[in-house]
């Protein structure tokens, strides 16, 4: 007897229990994010002498990742040129005592550069990483409204702590555009 009553016990105590769970799919995870796109510019944001290239990961509308360099004609026996210059300055550029050089790769040079002629003393990739690090992690609409509100010369100081270039709002523009050309 004590058997029989033991099994019909435990029976009733599994049919109560399983009518206490739930048919419902178990709770997913957060939503699925939204696709990281890239967007490339070229820009001139410093001038008439360089030409920078931006190329931002955007997610949604916020920056997730930004690349930055800006590119100009250096000394050949100074900087190191981009890539197949040799052969291009053989054959097309005006002055083949200059190449088409990155200021990132040659950051010894050209931030020597800026010392002796602007007085800098702050490394050109210095700069360059505190403009990054300020657009990261912003929104498309945050960055325009940062640029829309502060006059460039107050930019560097007041705005992008880290950055002492006079054209830190051409760059911050130059990161917004690429935001805006991702795809």
């Amino acid at each position: 007897m004590k058997k029989i009553l033991g099994v019909v016990l435990s029976l009733g105590l599994i049919v109560g229990l399983a009518g206490c769970s739930s048919q419902a799919p178990a709770a997913t995870a957060a939503s699925t994010p939204e696709p990281i796109k890239m967007g490339r510019v070229d820009a001139a944001a410093h001038g008439t002498n360089a030409v920078a290239v931006a190329v931002v990961a955007v997610q949604g509308d916020k920056i997730v990742g930004v690349s930055l360099d800006e590119y100009q004609f250096m000394p050949a026996d100074q900087a190191k040129g981009l890539a197949n210059t040799e052969g291009l300055a053989a054959k097309n550029y005006k002055d083949p005592a200059q190449v088409l050089a990155s200021k990132i790769d040659n950051n010894e040079y050209y931030s020597k550069n800026m010392k002796e002629k602007a007085g800098s003393t702050v490394a050109y990739v210095d700069n360059f990483n505190a403009i990054v690090e300020f657009c990261e992690g912003k929104t498309i609409s945050e960055l325009e409204g940062i640029l829309s509100s502060t006059p460039a010369e107050k930019m560097p100081v007041d705005t992008v702590s880290g950055s002492t270039l006079a054209d830190t709002a051409g760059y911050i523009k130059a990161v917004v555009d690429a935001a805006k050309a991702a795809k």
